[in-house]
């Protein structure tokens, strides 16, 4: 991946705050023409820069009625064992982002079901089933808020010119 430079965090940030946004009114925001604008963003693109677009729905739309974080523990940490339980946990549509952590468990999974019986249910089907589960710890969420944007932390490059 190149470096960003000062209208590669822009578009960047532009688009983050607003995915939906016409390149017209990106070039806008940030200065470019319409087609210069465009190439850019294609570029980002395909240097992996941008991974995605998404559209962000209401889990009560979808049925979903309580979410949860699993903490869970291998019989032993071998990547094997890691690997095994992320390709497991990944299949599974309750799953909505697993994480491999260090510390006391290796994994903490985010799902989402319709209730708290469901959540009883699939943990104990869909994780204490697993050969590599050593321990599991459920813990539900009340509320959940997340930011939509990433830092840049990287400083832009300077154009030497």
């Amino acid at each position: 991946m190149r470096a960003l430079d000062r209208t590669d965090h822009a578009l960047l940030t532009a688009l983050q705050k607003n995915a939906r946004i016409t390149n017209k009114e990106l070039a806008v925001q940030v200065g470019l023409a319409p087609s210069t604008c465009l190439e850019r963003v294609r570029r980002l693109e395909r240097g992996g820069a941008i991974t995605g677009y998404h559209a962000e729905v209401s889990p009560k739309a979808l049925g979903i009625g309580i979410q949860a974080l699993i903490a869970i523990r291998l019989t032993r940490h071998s990547r094997d064992r890691v690997d095994s339980f992320r390709r497991h946990a990944l299949t599974l549509p309750e799953v909505i982002a697993i994480y491999h952590l260090a510390g006391a468990n290796d994994f903490l999974v985010h799902v989402a079901v319709q209730d708290s019986n469901t959540l009883r249910d699939f943990a104990l089907s869909a994780f204490t089933t697993r050969p590599e589960v050593a321990h599991l710890e459920t813990n539900l969420i009340f509320e959940h808020q997340s930011s939509t944007t990433l830092p840049m932390l990287a400083k832009p490059m300077e154009w030497a010119g």
